[in-house]
């Protein structure tokens, strides 16, 4: 992933630093800003497995530059090395070491955005709701997720269910990492698959927030088949029920905690498995009075923005989405 590195930019300051124990790198434009940088956090996708710094050193790069903000990229540690959750608290810490720093960045502390792509924006979203009753720290300013991985209680929504066989990411494989990354019996692969890692009661708790009922019109599948219940989910529940927590499912927050979250860009692809976690999403922060910006790469698929100002690889999605994303910054 980390591939041949970029040439150097003259148009950016690249520093390698530590926040608190955290390896970091800041990419900082050269020049001045009237009133303070905009200052993002970027958090890597990779299943907390895979991925880098250097991985996503294109990624950050073009945000940086194209939006004159100040970006820190979080080196957090990676699984099986590290169990979850120390990819979260690795990010939770230096996202709190540069808030509370914040001045001596030359970042303006109103405009503060925690950023994250997959796995990245799981983590994004849980740092936002970790903060969002933080008194001693400025507030955030707002969360850019990129094609989300959002709940572990259904894997056969529609955009499961119609991109199974899509690269990046198929279907079998996000349980299959996701019971690697969580370190659990990789025996019930099967049963989550069907479903069966949830008892009715709690599935109908979640099924104001969840289920292709709540998709909006136009992005409904006729083929969607609805997954047959088991009659003995206990066994599975046990086993997985750590993905419920709202470190690795962050649209099961209470409603007191997305209320106050702040303002949101969702960025979801056509041929993801998870385009419906950040449809689902935004719903839900909608319902709750936060403002979304949503953008759908029709043409996209799950990590194609690792792939901007790639090398070897090109993809007219992977510039569409930053372009997306700078657009949504500038705004603000």
């Amino acid at each position: 992933m980390d591939g041949i590195p970029p040439l150097k930019d003259p148009q950016l300051s690249i520093k390698n630093l530590n926040f608190d124990g955290v390896p970091v790198r800041m990419y900082q434009p050269k020049g001045s800003s009237d009133g303070g940088w905009r200052g993002i956090l970027y958090f890597h996708g990779g299943i907390g497995m895979f991925g880098s710094i250097d991985a996503y050193e294109r990624v950050c790069r073009g945000i940086a530059k194209e939006s004159n903000s100040l970006v820190v990229s979080v080196g957090y540690r990676l699984a099986p090395e590290h169990p979850y959750p120390a990819q979260f608290n690795d990010c939770l810490t230096a996202t709190t070491y540069f808030m509370k720093n914040i001045k001596k960045f030359g970042v303006n502390p109103a405009m503060i955005i925690i950023s994250g792509d997959s796995s990245g924006g799981t983590i994004a979203a849980s740092v936002c709701q970790n903060l969002v009753n933080r008194a001693d720290l400025p507030k955030i300013w707002a969360q850019s997720l990129i094609y989300p991985y959002l709940q572990g209680v259904d894997f056969n929504w529609p955009s499961y269910q119609r991109n199974s066989r899509i690269p990046l990411f198929f279907q079998n494989q996000v349980v299959e990492f996701g019971l690697l990354y969580l370190q659990q019996d990789m025996s019930l692969v099967k049963d989550v698959l069907e479903g069966w890692h949830i008892p009715q009661d709690i599935k109908q708790k979640y099924s104001k927030w969840l289920g292709p009922e709540n998709l909006p019109k136009e992005c409904k599948w006729e083929g969607y088949r609805s997954p047959r219940p088991s009659s003995n989910p206990t066994r599975t529940y046990e086993g997985f029920k750590i993905a419920f927590e709202k470190t690795i499912s962050p649209l099961l927050a209470e409603e007191a905690v997305v209320q106050k979250l702040p303002e949101a860009y969702i960025l979801t692809c056509q041929y993801d498995v998870f385009m419906d976690d950040g449809l689902l999403y935004r719903k839900r922060l909608e319902d709750c009075g936060v403002g979304v910006t949503w953008y759908q790469l029709e043409d996209g698929f799950h990590g194609v923005l690792f792939f901007v100002n790639h090398w070897l690889f090109s993809f007219s999605g992977a510039q569409s989405g930053l372009n997306s994303i700078v657009n949504f910054i500038k705004r603000l």
